[in-house]
Formats: C-alpha cells, structure tokens, sequence
C-alpha cells in the first residue's frame, strides 16, 4: 500500500513538474504593453460612467425641479 502511495505522488509530483515546465511567462515588454492597456481601459471605463452619472443627475435634477 505504501508502494502505490509513493509511487502516485512521486507520478503526481513528475506530473508537476513536467506542467510547469510548459508554462511560458511573458517578458518585460509583453507586461508592460498589457498593463498599459489595462490601466487605459480601466480610466475610459471611469469615464464613461462618470459622464453617464452627470447626465442621469443632471436628468433627473432637471425632472424633479
């Protein structure tokens, strides 16, 4: 029982290894590029609701007047 046990975590742990291994990890201007872009969507983002906030208060200011 102890055979089967080590010999499926020493499999589990090749498994792991051999995984990993396949993992590509993006360089410094790949990171950059995609930060970059992310920052600039999260702010149009921002702005988008922030002008469709002003004109739903200003909407409803001028309705409840």
């Amino acid at each position: 029982m102890d055979e089967k046990k080590s010999s499926g975590l020493e499999s589990f742990f090749k498994g792991l290894r051999t995984e990993f291994n396949k993992i590509i990890f993006p360089n410094r201007q790949d990171v950059i590029k995609e930060t970059t872009a992310t920052i600039v969507v999260g702010l149009l983002i921002g702005v988008v609701i922030a002008v469709l906030d002003l004109i739903m208060k200003t909407g409803l200011g001028f309705i409840l007047k």
